[in-house]
């Protein structure tokens, strides 16, 4: 494992993090793979209060000793911010999920306009500096999903000791994108990067003919190393962070990372990153990563998981979707797309600012007519 220096921290992290977005269902196999990657030399950690239990799991898993031996990061749930005061609320409630005395690295989570605001209305700045003092945490830091402009607005507005962003190899001039993490980098700022692989999407929806490239590139790697080796060849993206969901992804990825260097990409590599992000935006379909922060739904609408369906049919007309789960289950129990009354709740938390009622509206038309292709002439 690759450590470097993050930022004037004085910590020494490694380059691969662990993220606690995607845990397996399973607490006793989340907890084993979390020490697994600690016991194998990853030492970075991230969280946030909004990941369901992953702060309760991970908080067991830094039990017996391995608290002492990671960079443990997370984030505060703005949402719930209405006074000053709220701010130190919510950080004591993840202290006690986490079961620990303090944060190494706090963040504003998700700076879009709002929470920016709320953070600037309700000097979440200064709430910040009295942490430090309190020594509830040690650094601060945020996360952001907007634009550039955005993006540089946030970093120049304090002196940060941190800040995570979503990039990948479809991303790279997208929201902060690759400018983003340099002018970061110009300023001595260190950065986390999130949504390495869009949540999985990279792997499992890649469009016909990026297999083709990779197989006939001379150097064999998996799309998810090629993934990984884009970001890591360029210094500043310090951590890159990866929510594995099994214990055989996590140990790929350890792999990976356990050559990982900055810098190592020659001319030919990158030109094959240009030609898969390529076919990736030529095929650009729907670009949810199933990070549920649009849930709950008011209406009870499972709009990650009705998502998920629609785009596996995008991908592939042949998806056999099964007629007793989305037909007979989803939308009979009220959480079917039908349910949406467009209210836009979804569409402010959403990190990747989709039209979540105008792709429900969409989900729900493809889905019916697909059921109705696929089964009412067999029960007819």
């Amino acid at each position: 494992m690759e450590y470097v220096d993050y930022g004037q921290t004085g910590l020494r992290v490694s380059r691969f993090g662990l993220g606690g977005m995607r845990f397996p269902a399973d607490a006793g196999e989340a907890i084993q793979m979390i020490r697994f990657a600690i016991d194998n030399g990853v030492n970075y950690i991230d969280t946030a209060y909004v990941y369901g239990d992953s702060e309760e799991i991970i908080g067991r898993a830094l039990k017996d000793g391995y608290r002492e031996r990671v960079v443990l990061a997370t984030k505060s749930p703005l949402w719930t911010v209405r006074s000053h005061a709220d701010f130190e609320k919510g950080l004591d409630e993840q202290l006690r999920r986490l079961g620990v005395d303090y944060i190494d690295i706090y963040m504003h989570h998700n700076l879009f306009q709002k929470h920016w605001q709320r953070v600037k209305d309700l000097d979440g700045l200064g709430f910040l500096d009295d942490m430090v003092k309190k020594g509830k945490c040690r650094f601060r830091g945020f996360s952001i999903h907007g634009t550039l402009e955005a993006f540089r607005e946030v970093l120049d507005a304090y002196d940060w000791d941190m800040a995570q962003i979503q990039l990948n190899i479809i991303d790279a001039c997208q929201q902060a994108g690759v400018a983003g993490l340099q002018y970061a980098a110009a300023k001595g700022v260190p950065v986390a990067i999130m949504e390495s692989l869009r949540g999985g999407d990279l792997i499992n929806f890649a469009p016909p003919g990026v297999d083709e490239l990779i197989r006939a590139f001379p150097t064999r790697r998996s799309l998810a190393e090629w993934c990984f080796r884009w970001l890591y060849n360029m210094p500043a993206a310090t951590v890159i962070l990866s929510g594995t969901s099994t214990l055989a992804q996590l140990q790929d990825n350890i792999r990976i990372f356990a050559n990982s260097a900055p810098n190592v990409m020659n001319a030919a590599e990158l030109d094959l990153i240009e030609k898969i992000r390529t076919l990736f935006e030529a095929a650009a379909g729907v670009g949810c990563t199933a990070c549920n922060y649009c849930m709950p739904c008011p209406q009870g609408v499972a709009i990650p998981e009705i998502i998920r369906m629609y785009k596996n049919l995008l991908r592939n007309p042949n998806y056999r979707i099964d007629k007793m789960y989305y037909h007979r289950s989803v939308i009979p129990k009220g959480n079917g797309a039908d349910q949406c009354m467009d209210c836009g709740v979804c569409a402010e938390k959403c990190p990747q600012s989709l039209p979540i009622a105008e792709v429900l509206r969409q989900a729900h038309e493809a889905l019916g007519t697909y059921m109705r292709l696929m089964y009412e002439p067999e029960e007819g």
